[in-house]
C-alpha cells in the first residue's frame, strides 16, 4: 500500500450515503432525485467529486466551483468535496484508491453510489473501479490512512450517463416528489447543461430517463439503481412497501 499522505479534517459529518462520481454535475444527474430523498427521510447524504470536471468547452475551474456550490445548496447536502484528480485521465491508481479510502473512513457512510462500470466516458469506468478497490482498503488494519477501519455494506450503481443502453435496474427510486429539485440542481450547471444547448439537450435528456423509470414502477418520475450484491431486507414488512399497486384501468 502507498504511503498516501492525508491531512485529516475537523467536523466531518457521519454520513449514511456517500454518492462518489468523476464530476461535478455527474451526481445530480444520476442520483439527485435519490438524495433528496434520503434527505427527505433524515439521512445525512453527501457527494464526492473526484475531478473538477475541467477542461470544457464553456466551463473554467471558477465557473464550475460556482455551480458545484449553488446545485450543493438546492440539494441540501451535509457534505461535498472534490479530491482534485485529473479530469479526462482519471485512472484508478494506487495512490488515489488510498486517498479515496481515507475520505471513506474519515465520513463513515453505510452506503456508497457510484457510476455504472459499463460506461462510454473512461473516467467514469476509472471511477467505478476506484471505489469498489477503495471501499475494500477501507476496511484494513494496519495502515496509514486515516480514520478507522470502516466497510461500507453495500455500494449501488447508478445507469450511464453516456452508454445508452436499457439494463434491468435492482431498484427503481419514486423521485417525483423531488423531481423539480432535482431539475433545478442540474440547471445549476449553466456551463454544462444548458449553455450551447439549443435543443434543450441535456436536460430534456435527463427528464426522459426520469420519466421511463417513474413509468417503470407506475410513479410519475424515478432513478433506476444496480447492485452486485442481493438487497436484503432487515424485517419482511417492508415487503409491502416495494413496488406500486397497480393503477385501475377503465376499459
Amino acid at each position: 500500500m502507498p504511503n498516501t499522505p492525508f491531512s485529516e479534517p475537523s467536523h466531518l459529518p457521519t454520513l449514511d450515503t456517500l454518492v462518489i462520481m468523476a464530476h461535478p454535475d455527474d451526481a445530480e444527474i444520476s442520483v439527485g432525485g435519490t438524495l433528496l430523498a434520503l434527505k427527505a427521510a433524515g439521512q445525512k447524504v453527501g457527494v464526492l467529486d473526484l475531478t473538477n470536471g475541467e477542461p470544457t468547452p464553456y466551463g473554467t475551474p471558477e465557473i464550475r466551483a460556482s455551480e458545484t456550490a449553488k446545485a450543493t445548496q438546492i440539494l441540501g447536502l451535509d457534505f461535498r468535496g472534490n479530491l482534485g484528480l485529473p479530469n479526462r485521465s482519471l485512472t484508478a491508481t494506487l495512490e488515489a484508491r488510498g486517498a479515496l479510502a481515507g475520505w471513506i473512513r474519515l465520513l463513515k457512510p453505510n452506503l456508497i453510489i457510484t457510476h455504472c462500470p459499463e460506461d462510454s466516458h473512461p473516467d467514469h469506468v476509472a471511477a467505478s473501479a476506484m471505489v469498489d478497490a477503495a471501499r475494500f482498503w477501507a476496511k484494513l488494519s494496519k495502515t496509514d490512512l486515516p480514520g478507522a477501519p470502516h466497510h461500507p455494506s453495500l455500494v449501488l450503481y447508478a445507469p450511464s450517463i453516456h452508454l445508452r443502453r436499457v439494463a434491468k435496474p435492482d431498484a427503481v427510486i419514486d423521485i417525483s416528489p423531488h423531481f423539480e429539485t432535482k431539475m433545478a440542481a442540474c440547471r445549476a450547471y449553466h456551463s454544462q447543461l444548458v449553455q450551447g444547448r439549443a435543443d434543450g439537450g441535456p436536460l430534456a435528456d435527463i427528464e426522459a430517463q426520469a420519466r421511463f423509470w417513474g413509468w417503470s414502477i407506475q410513479a410519475r418520475y424515478g432513478e433506476a439503481l444496480f447492485s452486485r450484491e442481493v438487497l436484503g431486507l432487515s424485517h419482511p414488512g417492508l415487503l409491502t412497501n416495494l413496488g406500486q399497486p397497480p393503477q385501475p384501468k377503465v376499459l
